[in-house]
């Protein structure tokens, strides 16, 4: 049997509290890709000023540097679409909260089909955050799986060379 969300003070807050939750974790996602950009910014300027500073005889390394750079394109490419999906998440997720109040007032009225329109725009709002979301946090997979290519790459020649 269905209570009426007009019954049930705590129907409406869950309505609100879940596209909330959320908003807060595409909000951190968000928060912590923009350091992420910020890291490969740095790490990218950092890498211009070693290859223009020094003429390097070790072409080993020269060759890794400009490996590092095109990877740090890709991460800052990629890095900046995350941030993207995540910032229209928070938007879908927020107006998911508004139009759920929305529909929440129009549940326990006479007007069945604005009520069934507000929930379908809900519903719609909802799902563009979650795969917005989703999609980000897969570029952000990406974007370490590169970072850790370097890595592995970097303390691969400091090994060979300090045995």
């Amino acid at each position: 049997m269905a209570i009426p969300l007009t019954d049930n003070p705590f129907a409406v807050l869950t309505l609100i509290a879940a596209p909330a939750v959320f908003t807060n974790a595409s909000s951190v996602l968000a928060l912590g890709t923009g350091n992420r950009l910020a890291r490969v910014v740095d790490r990218t300027r950092e890498l211009g000023r070693e290859l223009r500073s020094t003429a390097h005889e070790d072409k080993e390394i020269e060759q890794m540097w400009h490996h590092q750079l095109d990877r740090l394109d890709k991460r800052g490419g990629l890095l900046v679409r995350a941030m993207s999906f995540f910032y229209t998440s928070i938007g879908a997720f927020a107006a998911t909260s508004l139009v759920s109040i929305l529909g929440a007032s129009l549940a326990g009225s006479a007007y069945n089909l604005p009520f069934q329109v507000v929930s379908g725009i809900s519903f719609v709002l909802g799902v563009v955050g979650f795969v917005g979301l989703s999609f980000g946090c897969t570029l952000l997979v990406r974007e370490t799986r590169l970072a850790l290519q370097s890595h592995f790459e970097e303390a691969k020649l400091v090994r060979s060379r300090f045995k």
